[in-house]
């Protein structure tokens, strides 16, 4: 049966349905010999795939894989870094580091912490990152001062940045000390613009000091520590619409 192409890529865990549209814009996809466009449609029972000369196969869906990360500090949200830094990858285990489409869903900053989902599960990152779906991720970050009544207002209805206003979000002070230099916040937002709480924060005055995501959606850290992985529960893969024996 005939699928867009980007579609196919991602349910062989390729790459994202996002990455997968970026490569065949690239030129670095071939259907049956011939230059690939984005919106192709391919049968890969049927149709000869192939990414920058590789044959994409075998045609039927390699076995999915789900992990939660709490990211270090210092570590790229990538499956490769031209400059050599540590990447994501890096905390799976070493025979699913290569050939098996594993890539970070979304991203967190260099210097940030906390929950990362990684997958080969084109599908479900699709979900999760489209922004129609609205996934909530919850963060506890410190900032620099104090914001006053008014600006955790300002922050939670929303501001614009970069001409378009943000969404609510949900925001509290959770922490405060006698000092005037630090407040911790809990920060829930249900989109995932580039760098959003850092740039909200320096928007309105207050630099972020620290960012660490608590959870994704239902997906809590709980007690895994920085630097460690494990795999996604039954009951966690349900949770994301995930038949947990379906790969």
């Amino acid at each position: 049966m005939e699928e867009r192409l980007q579609k196919v890529l991602a349910q062989r865990g390729v790459a994202s349905r996002r990455h997968a549209e970026t490569l065949i814009e690239a030129g670095r996809v071939r259907v049956n010999g011939a230059i690939a466009h984005l919106g192709q449609k391919a049968d890969p029972q049927q149709d000869r795939i192939e990414l920058d000369g590789r044959l994409i196969a075998p045609p039927t869906r390699p076995a999915h894989h789900y992990f939660l990360l709490n990211k270090p500090q210092r570590v790229v949200c990538s499956c490769e870094d031209p400059q050599g830094r540590k990447t994501v990858l890096a905390f799976v285990p070493r025979n699913l580091q290569r050939g098996t489409g594993l890539h970070p869903v979304g991203r967190l900053d260099f210097n940030s912490t906390g929950a990362l989902l990684l997958t080969n599960d084109g599908d479900l990152t699709y979900r999760l990152t489209h922004p129609r779906h609205h996934v909530t991720k919850t963060y506890r970050v410190v900032v620099t001062g104090k914001p006053s009544a008014t600006t955790l207002r300002q922050w939670q209805q929303g501001i614009h940045l970069s001409g378009r206003r943000t969404l609510p979000a949900q925001v509290k002070v959770v922490s405060t000390t006698e000092s005037p230099n630090r407040t911790e916040l809990e920060i829930i937002l249900r989109e995932g613009r580039n760098r959003q709480i850092r740039r909200v924060a320096e928007q309105l005055g207050h630099p972020v000091k620290n960012l660490h995501r608590l959870a994704i959606g239902p997906i809590h850290l709980g007690s895994l520590g920085i630097g460690k992985v494990r795999e996604l529960t039954d009951v966690e893969l349900i949770q994301l619409c995930v038949t947990p024996d379906d790969g």
